[in-house]
């Protein structure tokens, strides 16, 4: 069977984009999706993701890791899968999606920025040398000094397999200050196993515990990735955080069709 495919990429974070309204695709072919994810002998991706109909949004997104299992919220591949559908006619300037998270609001702009509303936060855990929350997938947060030469994939692997979060785990990202507005990011994704060049999620919650922390009291933060920039907004009461946002570029790669 030959399957079309588009790829996108959201700051370096790139996906498999597949129209599946029909209800085509092998969703419980973990080795298939592996394969399609497989940077030597397939598309090449850190995840695949699925747009499917929904009878109460304007679609649904499904999510795969490159290791072909479904996976919790990607706030660069909701933002990736925003464009894919703009692109479709699926939608036009605004959208609104589900995913496994929940309902997500997004917009897309005349200059290629997509804003993707994430979910609201309000459990923190803040230890004295990291961070955790879930911003619709959990995340490890921690402030390092030479973020630039630290080895994000052997330090973050420790973290994800380690005792601290068991079996399943927790995406880990390490972070540098720029100034009061502006945090630099490096993340070990799991799923992929990997540092990945961008998270979308990732990001959102070094910003949102950043602020919590006391390390900046803005509330529109920069945060530069190993594959451009991202910002994210939030409205905060407390230690509740509202109205958060994910803005930054998601742009179309290539179409293509591949033998199943």
């Amino acid at each position: 069977m030959q399957i079309e495919f588009y790829k996108y990429q959201g700051t370096g974070n790139d996906f498999v984009m597949i129209d599946n309204r029909t209800n085509f695709f092998p969703k419980e072919d973990i080795q298939l999706i592996e394969q399609l994810c497989d940077r030597r002998f397939g598309i090449g991706a850190d995840g695949l993701i699925l747009l499917e109909n929904d009878s109460d949004t304007d679609f649904r997104m499904v999510y795969y890791n490159s290791d072909g299992n479904e996976s919790s919220m990607c706030g660069n591949g909701g933002r990736c899968l925003v464009a894919f559908a703009n692109q479709l006619g699926v939608i036009n300037s605004q959208a609104i999606f589900m995913a496994t998270d929940g309902l997500h609001h997004a917009s897309v702009g005349d200059d290629g920025i997509v804003s993707l509303q994430m979910i609201d936060v309000d459990e923190i855990q803040k230890k004295d040398s990291y961070t955790f929350l879930n911003t619709g997938s959990p995340h490890h947060v921690q402030i390092v000094e030479d973020l630039k030469n630290y080895n994000v994939k052997d330090s973050g692997a420790s973290i994800r397999y380690g005792e601290l979060y068991g079996e399943k785990g927790s995406n880990v990202n390490f972070v540098k200050k720029i100034d009061e507005d502006t945090f630099s990011v490096r993340t070990y994704e799991r799923g992929v196993e990997d540092e990945t060049l961008a998270c979308g999620t990732g990001v959102t919650a070094v910003a949102i515990a950043m602020n919590a922390t006391g390390e900046t009291d803005k509330t529109s933060i920069n945060l530069n990735v190993e594959g451009g920039k991202l910002n994210v907004s939030f409205d905060k009461m407390g230690d509740h955080f509202t109205n958060v946002f994910l803005n930054g570029p998601a742009k179309f790669v290539f179409k293509g069709s591949i033998e199943i």
